[in-house]
């Protein structure tokens, strides 16, 4: 049962941290000529990503793993 528990944490944890991976990387250096023909508040989006953008990403991907640990816990009875 751990066994189980710790394959899905991981694959839950190598999901965000690829969806991170893409948002500051790739969106704030990789793509950011093309980004940045779009504006976002008067602010060119590569730019606003390499600024802002991962870090409000970040923030959002720590409440989503809250939100799947929390429910893995119940899956698995943990949550005691």
């Amino acid at each position: 049962m751990k066994t189980k528990y710790w394959k899905e944490n991981l694959k839950y944890l190598g999901i965000l941290l690829f969806i991170w991976f893409i948002a500051s990387f790739g969106f704030g250096i990789i793509w950011v000529e093309e980004l940045n023909s779009i504006k976002l508040g008067g602010f060119k989006l590569g730019f606003w990503f390499a600024q802002q953008g991962s870090i409000y990403v970040f923030v959002v991907l720590i409440f989503a793993y809250i939100l799947l640990m929390n429910r893995l816990d119940k899956k698995y009875n943990f949550d005691k």
